[in-house]
């Protein structure tokens, strides 16, 4: 599949990439995209929610009522759960939410994810371009120009670029990562996937069969 190369200013440049059919025109498999999914949004839950047990509670110990006599059920402490101010029963405590999946399986979900974007011609190939300083202004302007101002956006960058990171920083929607930080809910999240010429061909490298294999 050819797609343009277009310039910061929204005109063509004249080039065309070509998206390796191994990872933008597969067979998508939308159950390896759900596992994945689900990974990412569990390792990012932090897990530290907590309730008090009974033996946590701080509470008198003597008995409520008699044992017998009282023509009600028999309790012995008001730190039980079905008392307010009580222990809670079976309450969430610590935890971790973390699980892990096949390096071949996140492959085959990120070229699935990948495949839906070149489908719904959603993929924007963007020449290299620099920003001397940090400016936000600049940004909505590449953005603008691009006809995807105040859609989600997922800008792919070959590698950190500091001043390109802080002007997108404060833009809602707008997403800028490296190639390494790729993953399944982040390209499934935006409406419009930007790469940097050259990132295409990086992530075939990175996600094609023969590199999985």
């Amino acid at each position: 599949m050819e797609i343009a190369v277009y310039k910061i200013d929204g005109q063509d440049s004249g080039k065309k990439v070509v998206l390796d059919d191994t990872v933008f025109g597969i067979e998508p498999n939308n159950h390896a995209i759900y596992l994945d999914v689900k990974q990412h949004m569990a390792n990012k839950r932090q897990g530290t929610h907590k309730t008090k047990e009974r033996w946590e509670i701080a509470h008198s110990t003597r008995k409520i009522v008699r044992q017998k006599g009282s023509g009600g059920a028999r309790h012995g402490s008001l730190k039980a759960g079905i008392f307010v101010g009580g222990g809670r029963t079976f309450g969430p405590q610590p935890r971790s939410y973390r699980f892990k999946l096949n390096k071949k399986l996140k492959q085959l979900a990120r070229r699935s994810a990948l495949t839906y974007k070149a489908q719904d011609q959603a993929i924007t190939v963007l020449e290299p371009f620099t920003m001397d300083t940090p400016r936000t202004k600049d940004f909505l302007a590449i953005c603008q120009n691009l006809n995807v101002n105040g859609k989600k956006i997922l800008l792919v960058l070959p590698e950190r670029d500091r001043n390109i990171y802080l002007s997108s920083r404060n833009i809602q929607r707008v997403k800028v990562i490296t190639i390494e930080e790729l993953n399944t809910y982040d390209i499934l999240n935006a409406q419009n996937l930007i790469l940097i010429e050259g990132v295409e061909a990086r992530i075939s490298e990175l996600l094609g069969t023969t590199q999985s294999a």
